[in-house]
């Protein structure tokens, strides 16, 4: 029985663009997490871009290491990563392969599977706060450094996939500065967000650290 055309994975050639093309299209999109107690369904409303070796802000800014390795990889893949010792963000690799460009996810609303989520988010206090940032989002959909390269075109039953779902109006996609995002790349207005959803996450501007954490930005 064929899917319904919502219901349809996106294709690695959807992720094989410029990383600000892909990145406003993936709102409304479907990530589905699924895991050894079931399947748990995202809609994207919130994501950042990060290009790469052109981008200061981006964990590739200073080329090809071993934690970044799978930025530089096929487009389609995920980059998973721990922050500030404490949390995990995703991130959706796009453009062409070497180009180490992707996309931070940021925010969504969990449709299915929220009984799943809800145990790993006790704080939450209301369902749209589950997945109301990145480490909120990595926490809610049991995301952790070993989803690192997944391939998330991989379709049905894969750890990590994204379906068509109902993209985002372009009239209802907002942009602006990305969150905790400080030098250079401050200004970049590379955040994209669906206008007036509850699970968009507040922004906030960046606040410097110590300098034994410097480099480690919000994103990719």
């Amino acid at each position: 029985m064929t899917a319904a055309p919502d219901r349809m994975p996106l294709d690695r050639g959807f992720f094989d663009r410029p990383v600000l093309e892909v990145a406003p299209e993936l709102l409304g999109r479907i990530l589905v997490r699924t895991t050894p107690e079931g399947p748990i369904e995202l809609r994207i409303t919130e994501v950042e871009a990060y290009a790469g070796e052109k981008d200061p802000g981006s964990h590739a800014f200073r080329g090809r290491t071993e934690r970044n390795a799978s930025m530089f990889g096929p487009p389609g893949h995920a980059y998973v990563y721990f922050i500030y010792g404490m949390w995990f963000s995703l991130n959706l690799v796009c453009g062409p392969e070497g180009t180490a460009s992707g996309v931070l996810l940021r925010g969504g609303e969990v449709i299915k599977g929220a009984e799943l989520a809800r145990p790993r988010r006790p704080k939450a206090r209301h369902d749209r706060e589950l997945a109301q940032g990145p480490a909120r989002l990595a926490t809610a959909l049991d995301v952790d450094r070993s989803l690192n390269g997944t391939d998330i075109c991989a379709g049905p039953g894969a750890p990590l996939s994204v379906l068509r779902g109902t993209p985002v109006p372009a009239g209802q996609v907002r942009n602006g500065p990305r969150t905790g995002v400080g030098g250079a790349g401050a200004t970049h207005p590379w955040r994209f967000w669906a206008d007036g959803d509850p699970t968009v996450s507040p922004y906030r501007a960046h606040v410097p650290r110590d300098r034994s954490k410097r480099g480690q930005q919000a994103g990719a």
